[in-house]
């Protein structure tokens, strides 16, 4: 996954936090997605969610806004780069997934197994 990340300029966790928050923002563009709902979505520690935002918004990914009702809180926007890297990245995850998975003799009873591990 680094590799295919590699020539984005993104880490794997700040690629699942990116493009997760563009899915959520397309699929609700007016809510206030905050950190910790951000964190909450991806089953991320919040203060490591902190720091890879603070990451995305240093890249002019990500814009984090003072929440109007809670100081301590952060409003997330994707940014149009933040969107344009997360749509690109993900067609280079997609395809390490698929090279690594492949292999697999029946993708369908190794999702079942991890699934009954989890």
């Amino acid at each position: 996954m680094r590799a295919a990340l590699a020539p984005h300029g993104l880490t794997h966790v700040q690629y699942v936090l990116l493009a997760s928050l563009v899915w959520l923002h397309s699929v609700e563009p007016d809510r206030q997605m905050t950190q910790a709902a951000l964190a909450e979505h991806t089953a991320t520690d919040v203060m490591m969610t902190s720091q890879v935002l603070r990451a995305l918004e240093a890249k002019g990914m990500v814009e984090r806004a003072r929440h109007p009702g809670d100081g301590r809180a952060r409003i997330l926007r994707p940014t149009p780069r933040g969107i344009l890297a997360a749509r690109a990245a993900t067609g280079d995850v997609e395809a390490a997934d698929a090279s690594f998975f492949g292999r697999l003799p029946e993708l369908g009873a190794f999702t079942d197994a991890l699934n009954l591990l989890s």
